[in-house]
Order: structure tokens, then C-alpha cells, then sequence
């Protein structure tokens, strides 16, 4: 399995995730700068977190204009794995690769903590790994991370069983304000994933959680 992480100004996990690919995974991996467009070595493409140019406009706005994204626009049409993480979320759904829209969140504060997410899912590449109902414990780190979709685009997301992971709070309630406590969805075809929680901050022995390699090691289920 052959990653590659891109790399925009202003991404800030993308070296989380290469440390977790590369040496708890010891996978292929490499990082490719948004302006490169040769994706053709690849597996999986990871969109990571951070704050791609500033969060100007919207946060994932301008990054949809890099050369790299039309590339990974044909790559996920092409079947190829794209998994997009927080700004990564965001930057897919600006790219019409996920459907909804993130917006800011319900306090307008910028959130950092750790929460529990519910499994939804286990009919895709990201999540063949786990099972439905199952309790994933990570961080999330974000201020537009308040996803939101229509009524008719909710019944498809449930009826298609696109609904990766929710929000479990234990007052019922979203922390950001999410519809439905929707944290990540898929798209139609499930080789796009996009969560706002980080996986790659809960992948690792030394730090609280190790629930999020369990989303990388589905992905490596699929070699």
C-alpha cells in the first residue's frame, strides 16, 4: 500500500500522518507538494489537517484550487482511496467530492478535545475493520467543523449507509453542532472518506488513544 499526503500552505498534521504511515504502519509514504499533479504511484491519498492558505474565505476554499486537487478529483473517480482529515474534510467537500457543507460551529469557538465517536459503518475500505456501534476515542481541533446537509440529502446519506461516524455524547448533543451528530461521511462509491476528528492523533502508543490506527489498518486490510 503506497500513501501519499499532500501538503498545502498552512497544512499542519501532515507530518502526524506521515509519522503513522511511515513508522507505526511502516508503510510506503511520501509527501506531495499541491502543486505537483502525478499521482499515478498511489494507493491512498491523504488530504490532512491544518489550515490550509489561512482558512481564507472559507476553510478548504482556495485549496480546491490547486493543481493537486483535480488530480485527486480523477484519482477518487478512478477508484482510487482519498481520505480526507479535518481541513482535509473540509477541503474534499469544496471539491465536490463529499456532499454537505462544514460551517462554523454552533458556539463559534474554535474546539479542542478529545471526543467518542460511534462507528456507523463498517461497509467500506476505511472502516472493513471495525464494527458498527463500536466507541473510538480522539481528538478534534476545529472551528467550521458543523456539517450540514438538506433533509433529502440526509435520507441519502442514511439510506446509502454514508454515515461513518457520529458524534456519542453523552448529553445526545454534537459538540460543534453537526446535523444528526454526523463527524465523517463517504462518498457514494466509499473510497472517500471524510472525518473531522484526527485518526493520526490517536495512532500512536505514546499518546492517550490508539483507536484511530484502527481506521488506518482497514485501510491496509485492502493489500
Amino acid at each position: 500500500m503506497r500513501f501519499g499526503v499532500i501538503v498545502f500552505p498552512g497544512s499542519n498534521c501532515d507530518h502526524d500522518t506521515y509519522h503513522v504511515v511511515k513508522e507505526v504502519l511502516e508503510c510506503s509514504v511520501n509527501f506531495i507538494w499541491h502543486k505537483e499533479t502525478n499521482l499515478k504511484y498511489y494507493d491512498c491519498i491523504v488530504v490532512p489537517g491544518g489550515f490550509s492558505y489561512g482558512d481564507y474565505l472559507r476553510a478548504g476554499a482556495i485549496a480546491k484550487f490547486s493543481p493537486i486537487m483535480k488530480s485527486v478529483v480523477n484519482f477518487a473517480k478512478e477508484g482510487g482511496l482519498v481520505f480526507g482529515i479535518c481541513n482535509g474534510f473540509q477541503v474534499l467537500v469544496e471539491s465536490g467530492l463529499l456532499p454537505g457543507s462544514l460551517i462554523t460551529n454552533n458556539k463559534v469557538k474554535f474546539l479542542s478535545k478529545e471526543v467518542t465517536l460511534k462507528v456507523n459503518s463498517s461497509s467500506s475500505i476505511f472502516t472493513r475493520k471495525l464494527v458498527p456501534g463500536d466507541l473510538l476515542k480522539m481528538p478534534i481541533a476545529h472551528k467550521q467543523g458543523n456539517y450540514q446537509i438538506d433533509a433529502d440529502g440526509l435520507k441519502k446519506l442514511m439510506d446509502n449507509e454514508q454515515i461513518a461516524f457520529t458524534y456519542h455524547q453523552i448529553d445526545g448533543l454534537s459538540p460543534n453542532g453537526s446535523i444528526a451528530n454526523i463527524a465523517g461521511v463517504f462518498n457514494k462509491n466509499k473510497n472517500v472518506l471524510g472525518m473531522m476528528p484526527h485518526p493520526e492523533r490517536a495512532a500512536d502508543k505514546i499518546l492517550r488513544s490508539q483507536d484511530g490506527l484502527r481506521i488506518f489498518k482497514s485501510i491496509l486490510s485492502t493489500v
